[in-house]
């Protein structure tokens, strides 16, 4: 079987593959001041609750965009599954060609998002991946990395107002009954959701008119089951999204 790693800022989301299929999934939270032991406790508990056994793990491959975290996984396989893990980066074959100015500046998640949106819709495509911040990514059809645009979270947007206001208070994130809220409370959800769904809406229509308004719009992501079905140019949900694309990469690299 495969374990796959995605670690991201505020998430590190496991896989467990064998073969295509994701057999298993799990999201813990990131913490930079834990130690290797600390996440293969915390993996071995998880494999122990759902009766999976750490010896049948034959690979691994993980994408990183928390740079002091890539070593600590590397540790976590090496010690705890006697394994070296394939890290998404230079060097790594990811059948996709880049074309950002700078291609090291391109996060690994959204790489893999990349990778796995193209092969399972093809092109011109666009990747929402919903995560602490909120990407879009333009894939061409003939299957290349064209890049992107990045705006806040709506939590980090959230969480902005709560700190950098002095009375306004921390919210949950959910829609509203109606647009004009009557309480400070509603009135920040109001903002923030349909402000939101408009940032996503408009965006998706900007990116399409250099791609192509048949461009296929898949999003990802913690809040995109949440998002989704107020963005009717969003017409599929892969929560697994970066997942599948680094199992696709491990493939693409398995016989290197």
């Amino acid at each position: 079987m495969l374990l796959a790693f995605d670690i991201g800022n505020t998430t590190v989301a496991i896989g467990l593959f064998r073969g295509p299929r994701l057999v298993k999934s799990w999201k813990i939270k990131t913490d930079r001041d834990k130690t290797s032991d600390d996440y293969g406790a915390i993996l071995l508990n998880l494999f122990q609750v759902a009766e999976l056994e750490p010896k049948k793990i034959a690979a691994a491959i993980l994408s990183s965009v928390v740079p002091p975290l890539t070593p600590v996984f590397q540790d976590v396989c090496r010690d705890f599954f006697r394994l070296d893990v394939l890290v998404v980066g230079p060097g790594l074959r990811t059948g996709m060609p880049i074309l950002y100015e700078n291609p090291l500046e391109v996060g690994a998640d959204r790489i893999a998002a990349a990778v796995a949106a193209f092969e399972k819709h093809g092109g011109p495509a666009i990747v929402v991946d919903f995560g602490t911040a909120t990407t879009f990514d333009a894939i061409s059809a003939q299957g290349e990395y064209l890049g992107g645009a990045i705006a806040p979270g709506i939590q980090i947007a959230a969480e902005a107002l709560y700190l950098k206001t002095a009375r306004l208070p921390r919210i949950e994130i959910k829609k509203p009954k109606r647009a004009i809220g009557r309480t400070t409370v509603s009135s920040m959800q109001s903002g923030l959701y349909f402000g939101y769904i408009g940032l996503v809406t408009n965006t998706i229509n900007e990116v399409r008119k250099e791609l192509g308004t048949n461009a296929k719009v898949i999003a990802t992501g913690g809040f995109g089951g949440q998002i989704t079905p107020e963005v009717p140019a969003i017409k599929f949900l892969e929560p697994d999204l970066v997942l599948e694309g680094l199992r696709i990469i491990y493939e693409r690299n398995r016989d290197a």
